[in-house]
């Protein structure tokens, strides 16, 4: 009889044994890292670009082609696609980047590529890699405009209002064959479009709104020039 009992005692405490094994098992694999969350990725959305009027008259002369020079952002770090925010009620002057929020592509190549498509509905619009004669055959002389993007961030008033804010500096130069370039105009530009959000997503509609509503003014101005 005193075996059996130390047979079963035995029996009884590797069951305890497996238990406990199980037990730290399954612990340690619900302690397995998990995988990294993927941030939000933004754009300025689809163009929401008018086409001239069918019944406009066509101008008696072809429009001089612009030439869109690469838009900087000195501001900035090249390549960096973070969405950037900053606090007016606490520490202003501090840059904040959002944790799980990033710009499909930088700040100035989203820029560019919405210049270029509402710059272009009203002439043409060359990059600074076409390889084309200042002057046209008609003696008139191709402009290129550089554009910096100086401030493309989200600002928070209080923690439940924020605005876009982007200011682009603009340079007007006329380019010649003989005589060099000359500088026709400058202008700063700064665009502010209140947030329906006070998030990332929030923003960047904001700030698609503000590029947008830049182009619109930019175009306008190059018409003074009659560019």
């Amino acid at each position: 009889m005193a075996d059996t009992k130390t047979s079963f005692t035995g029996r009884g405490a590797w069951r305890l044994l497996g238990a406990s094994s199980l037990v730290l098992a399954l612990a340690a694999c619900s302690g397995l890292p998990t995988a990294p969350t993927q941030p939000v990725r933004y754009d300025l959305g689809v163009a929401d670009l008018a086409a001239p009027a069918a019944n406009a008259a066509a101008p008696l002369v072809a429009p001089v082609p612009l030439v869109l020079a690469e838009v900087q952002a000195p501001g900035l770090p090249e390549g960096l696609t973070a969405m950037f925010y900053r606090l007016n009620y606490s520490d202003s002057q501090q840059l904040r980047a959002y944790q799980n929020a990033r710009w499909s592509l930088p700040p100035a190549q989203m820029v560019e590529q919405r210049l270029r498509m509402r710059l272009g509905l009203e002439r043409p619009v060359l990059s600074g890699k076409d390889n084309v004669r200042p002057l046209l055959a008609d003696k008139r002389s191709i402009a290129q405009l550089r554009v910096t993007v100086d401030e493309f961030n989200q600002v928070f008033d209080n923690a439940s209002n924020s605005r876009a804010l982007l200011r682009l500096s603009a340079s007007l130069i006329g380019v010649g064959e003989s005589a060099g370039n000359q500088l026709l105009g400058q202008k700063v530009f700064t665009v502010e479009v209140p947030a329906a959000s006070a998030d990332a997503a929030g923003g960047a509609q904001a700030m698609a709104r503000a590029v947008d509503e830049a182009a619109v003014q930019l175009s306008r101005w190059l018409q003074g020039y009659g560019r």
